[in-house]
């Protein structure tokens, strides 16, 4: 298990303005979380190299690229054993309408966010292929009526 960066409070600023805003310039950041620019940009190398910082990428509105439909989706399998997890797993990495997808403990096995134009998109993608996945043993859906909170923007 990798080891737990030991975080400050000036850190954590970072964090939370790099979640708003990943491609603020140093200078920016820096004025916000009251550091010069080469101690912060410092301190983002650091992020970056012990991990905390993983990546960097464009949050894309799924409304507005065509996928305004988006459905919670739980799946128990027939069995719990590795060889099912994988070639369930294998199976919904190559469907682009599953946006997240997490192992989970509970009644259920998997929960899923599809992301889709409509119903009948989600009902071509249940029918034509997640119900077609020889392991599934069941299905449940949900669908959500707002965001009330995305992201971890989480402060110290």
């Amino acid at each position: 298990m990798a080891e737990i960066a030991k975080l400050d409070a000036i850190d954590h600023a970072i964090l939370h303005e790099l979640q708003a805003n990943a491609r603020m310039s140093v200078q920016d950041l820096s004025q916000r979380v009251g550091l010069s620019p080469s101690p912060c940009a410092r301190r983002i190398r650091i992020l970056e190299e012990t991990g905390v910082i993983s990546g960097y990428q464009a949050l894309v509105n799924e409304a507005r690229a065509g996928f305004a439909f988006s459905v919670f989706v739980s799946v128990k399998l027939d069995r719990q054993v590795d060889d099912t997890l994988k070639e369930f797993e294998t199976a919904i990495r190559a469907y682009p309408e599953v946006v997240d997808c997490w192992l989970m403990t509970g009644n259920r096995d998997y929960l899923l966010r599809i992301a889709v134009r409509d119903i009948a998109e989600f009902e071509h993608f249940l029918t034509g292929k997640l119900t077609r996945i020889p392991v599934v043993a069941s299905i449940e859906s949900s669908i959500p009526l707002r965001r009330v909170k995305s992201g971890m923007s989480r402060s110290r």
